[in-house]
């Protein structure tokens, strides 16, 4: 049955596209204003697919099939958390059975609500099947379910099979799926939602439709979850909409579940601050974060690490903080690649002051700190005291700043100094209180080679081998190294490595990875050990002995080394004869 408060043209006079929201809108009479409440997450479920914010592609790829009646037996349905997955299964299913006093047939257009729509929309027709794939994940249950697919619909035109989190099925239910999956009856759709598209095996993936539903823009979101606090009369300031939108990362549902936390800190009817959003999700203050950034990059030590530590005694939490730093300098080489037209999102002092900190440091340098921050947020996470390890990774960012940066660096290797730049501190002098490399007792490393000697004589074996295989130098300055890594490289080597060379130096080092198309030591080394063999094969007497031994080869070409007196003879070659069956 229809409802006539949904469908009568007062209902649809009171209608407002421009402010519409996402998760539907709340149509208050008098028997809701008395029902329980309802969070905001389900309060504004998408009851159309217009509702549906940042998915216009796949909306539109749906409404083109449905135009052509080129409809799909099974769709799979992935994204995050939040986006809508379940929503739009649902949304599919009523489109299917859609039937209305003035239109027989499928149609993606749900106004008014046909006669199945609220029963789907409740959950509770009986031919719209929801299965929850992460409670029922046998192949008994698959098979209980897929009996009843040769059994027409009972009163719609399509029986709906919808399967929440389909990858946690176990591959005995895959298995049993797969046939009724590729030859369906033509009643039966079904419709597959996921969090982790690579768990389902390919062999239902190439059956299915995919949509992948997008995550949010953070302005996007925004813009959303101020037009939802709007119409629950809260009054919400444009920084504290901002904190929200950036916590969801790009889900709908937990924005509107943090939206809905947002909410009741403003009891007395005032507006709710960035402040107490700050406060309320552990987060710090963006500016003062701002600021802690800008003295880590310019290497004021005191006052970042003040400003840090003021934060924390705040109730902020140190990863959070480390996660908004990452953010912060990601925005800055943003910005810089940008230029002075792009606007962040947030209120514009966050932009200014962003693009005011992208100005006082160089592309690289801008990377450099990322790569900076996002080793020391792995290191926050696992260390025994989160706040310690932030301090860290904020001393860390103000030793960087004394380093010279990779252009200096490339530009001092280029100009055959490489090995002598001393560290630059402010004003561009020698900071006389960092150490010198090695330690002051070990001289300085002017090449990746040195490195490598010092693990040697450090005794780390592990690590002196896997630098010397998988790890590639293109730039290598005092304190400095640029390099890129063999596939099959450690995740973790160029984290150990910098941790050596502080520990074995006393100084802060900088490496990096960056796209580079050097050798890795190992690698130049077999390339020339192959060209001593080669040169030596070519010796018509060497080329002699050869065929005179059957199943000798040369496995090396070395130098003999002259005696006292004596002249240096021919080059010495190693021979190895390979194991010959007796006959």
């Amino acid at each position: 049955m229809t409802d006539e408060t949904e469908t009568g043209p007062e209902a649809e006079a009171e209608r407002d596209d421009a402010t519409f929201s996402m998760f539907g809108e709340d149509e208050m009479g008098s028997a809701e204003q008395n029902a329980p409440y309802q969070v905001l997450a389900r309060k504004y479920r998408p009851r159309v697919f217009a509702d549906l914010i940042g998915q216009e592609a796949m909306v539109r790829t749906l409404r083109n099939a449905f135009e052509l009646d080129r409809i799909a037996h099974a769709f799979m349905l992935t994204g995050v958390r939040g986006v809508g997955k379940t929503t739009t299964a649902r949304l599919l299913a009523r489109a299917f059975n859609y039937e209305s006093e003035d239109h027989e047939g499928p149609s993606l257009k749900l106004e008014p609500p046909g006669e199945h729509c609220k029963a789907i929309m409740e959950s509770r027709h009986p031919d719209v099947l929801e299965l929850d794939a992460a409670s029922r994940t046998g192949v008994a249950d698959m098979r209980e379910l897929l009996d009843g697919v040769r059994y027409a619909p009972v009163s719609a035109r399509f029986k709906v099979y919808i399967i929440d989190e389909v990858h946690m099925l176990s591959t005995a239910s895959f298995n049993a799926l797969l046939k009724t999956l590729e030859e369906p009856p033509p009643h039966v759709k079904f419709i597959f939602a996921t969090t982790e598209i690579r768990k389902v095996p390919v062999t239902v993936l190439s059956r299915c439709q995919r949509f992948d539903l997008k995550r949010l823009e953070t302005a996007d979101l925004a813009a959303h979850l101020g037009k939802i606090a709007a119409r629950e009369g809260a009054k919400i300031s444009e920084e504290g909409i901002t904190l929200i939108a950036r916590a969801a990362e790009g889900s709908v549902r937990d924005g509107l579940s943090i939206l809905d936390q947002a909410i009741v800190q403003g009891l007395d009817g005032g507006e709710i601050t960035g402040e107490a959003v700050r406060d309320m999700l552990g987060l710090g203050d963006r500016l003062r974060l701002l600021d802690a950034f800008e003295y880590a990059v310019t290497g004021k030590a005191k006052e970042a690490v003040n400003e840090i530590t003021d934060q924390i005694h705040a109730g902020a939490d140190p990863l959070v903080l480390m996660k908004d730093l990452l953010e912060i300098a990601a925005d800055v080489a943003t910005v810089q690649a940008m230029g002075d037209n792009y606007t962040l999102p947030g209120p514009a002092d966050w932009t200014s002051r962003t693009k005011q900190i992208a100005e006082s440091v160089s592309p690289a340098q801008a990377q450099r700190n990322w790569q900076i921050l996002l080793s020391g947020y792995r290191d926050t996470q696992s260390a025994p005291e989160g706040d310690v390890a932030l301090r860290m990774v904020i001393l860390r960012l103000v030793s960087a700043a004394s380093l010279p940066s990779p252009e200096d660096a490339a530009r001092l290797i280029a100009e055959g100094g490489g090995g002598g730049a001393a560290p630059k501190g402010q004003g561009g002098k020698a900071d006389p209180n960092v150490a010198p490399v090695g330690g002051g007792g070990s001289g300085q490393l002017s090449k990746f080679e040195d490195v490598l000697d010092l693990l040697e004589k450090e005794r780390q074996p592990t690590l002196w081998g896997e630098a010397k295989a998988y790890i590639r130098p293109a730039v290598f300055a005092d304190g400095t190294i640029s390099c890129d890594l063999k596939d099959g490289a450690p995740v973790d080597l160029l984290r150990r490595l910098t941790d050596f060379l502080e520990i074995s130096t006393g100084r802060i080092w900088d490496v990096q990875k960056a796209r580079t198309g050097e050798e890795t030591v190992k690698e130049r080394e077999d390339r020339h050990k192959a060209e001593r063999i080669d040169a030596v094969k070519a010796d018509p007497e060497v080329q002699a002995a050869l065929k005179a031994i059957p199943g000798v080869e040369i496995v090396d070409v070395t130098d003999r080394p002259a005696l006292e007196g004596q002249v240096a003879e021919d080059n010495v070659v190693p021979l190895r004869v390979a194991n010959q069956k007796k006959g």
